[in-house]
């Protein structure tokens, strides 16, 4: 006569399995990938200078080919007229895919400086706007220029490229067009910050070195959305 047998003792560890499965399943990193040099077509970035009322900010934009790194050198200096610091700016303008999925992560930029001192390095991305250049000039202070996200960030000293995080609820799309600097924080205000629908439509990203007089020197690999916050089931 058969006897039947408990499923545990058949199957003592199928729990155990499938509890570590889910886990990693429901905590696997989202990652998008914005911008790299690492492919036969990398990103194009222009540079700009302050050029209101005779900025005498200078700066370049390079891409070292071997190294497959893009590089932001210069140097921020006082407007005369303003008597306040200008700004250097690299600038891509593409169809960058589709980010909404890492909302509730961050961005996270592999990067390296000479200048790690200095801190008024920003990063900008237009999404949700008809017009990024116009977004990215007013920064929500002007009429119908919402939906550039500021926030700043700062690079470690080193030799090595390094992963610098900056969460989503960290931009703010309400920043002073003089310095950058937020006038509205996320925490602040739900409305300043980055939606899933938003991120559906990035058009462009900034890297910016704003606010703070200085030379400045930045390479970056590449610039991604992750979202790297999912909960496990275990």
């Amino acid at each position: 006569r058969l006897k039947s047998v408990p499923s545990r003792r058949l199957f003592p560890f199928s729990a155990d399995i499938m509890r570590v499965a889910l886990g990693a399943i429901c905590c696997a990193a989202v990652d998008v990938e914005l911008t790299g040099f690492e492919g036969s077509t990398p990103s194009h970035f222009e540079e700009m200078n302050d050029p209101v009322m005779g900025g005498q900010s200078t700066g370049t934009w390079t891409v070292n080919e071997q190294g497959k790194y893009g590089v932001m050198d210069g140097e921020v200096k006082d407007v005369p007229s303003l008597k306040a610091p200008g700004f250097v700016a690299a600038t891509c303008n593409d169809k960058f895919p589709d980010a909404s999925a890492t909302v509730s992560g961050s961005v996270v930029m592999t990067v390296r400086s000479t200048t790690p001192n200095y801190t008024g390095f920003k990063l900008a991305f237009a999404a949700g706007t008809v017009s990024p250049s116009y977004s990215c000039r007013g920064g929500g202070t002007l009429p119908g220029s919402r939906g550039c996200f500021k926030a700043p960030f700062t690079v470690p000293a080193g030799d090595d490229f390094v992963e610098v995080r900056i969460p989503f609820s960290a931009f703010s799309d309400n920043w002073s067009p003089y310095t950058g600097d937020q006038i509205k924080t996320c925490k602040e205000d739900k409305d300043v910050c980055p939606t899933a629908d938003a991120l559906k439509t990035i058009k462009q990203l900034q890297l910016m070195a704003e606010g703070h007089d200085g030379k400045v020197h930045l390479e970056v690999k590449s610039i991604r959305a992750s979202d790297d916050a999912a909960v496990a089931f275990i």
